[in-house]
């Protein structure tokens, strides 16, 4: 009797471990298996140094969406950031997007700064003003070139 109970509360450690890992794998991948109603935006830059798919899109400090593709314009010779919005966060069309740096180690973001118009930013649009990212080794090399 006393080994069945034993043999019971480890096969329930055992599946409590399963689903630990689970769980733990599911949020370090950033999966979603319940996924938010969203919409598609683009937006153009002249540079996205460091800025890559999967990164995220903020609106005030809070995750709006994330970025899920980046392209070049072959042309144009600019990046085109395709960015996934939720639903529930209505852009203007006079919003700004900006490349910025998150925290010591350098992560990029985009963040958006909404405008004032009326018109709003549909489905598969784009935004129009933008500002590329900054590059540190531009700033120093431009600070030491200048100063000799």
């Amino acid at each position: 009797m006393k080994k069945k109970n034993i043999e019971f509360v480890v096969g329930l450690f055992l599946i409590a471990s399963i689903l630990s890992f689970a769980w733990l794998s599911i949020k370090l991948g950033d999966i979603e298996l319940f996924s938010k109603s969203t919409y598609s935006v683009s937006a153009r830059f002249t540079s996205i140094s460091g800025l890559k798919e999967g990164a995220v899109v903020e609106l005030a400090g809070v995750r709006i969406g994330k970025v899920t593709h980046i392209a070049l314009d072959r042309e144009e010779y600019e990046a085109i950031i395709h960015m996934e919005i939720d639903s529930d966060i209505a852009l203007q069309e006079d919003t700004m997007a900006a490349i910025r740096t998150a925290g010591v180690i350098g992560d990029k973001f985009v963040n958006i700064t909404p405008g004032g118009a009326d018109e709003l930013i549909t489905n598969n649009g784009e935004i129009e003003e933008t500002e590329s990212a900054i590059s540190l080794e531009e700033l120093v090399s431009k600070y030491i070139f200048e100063s000799e």
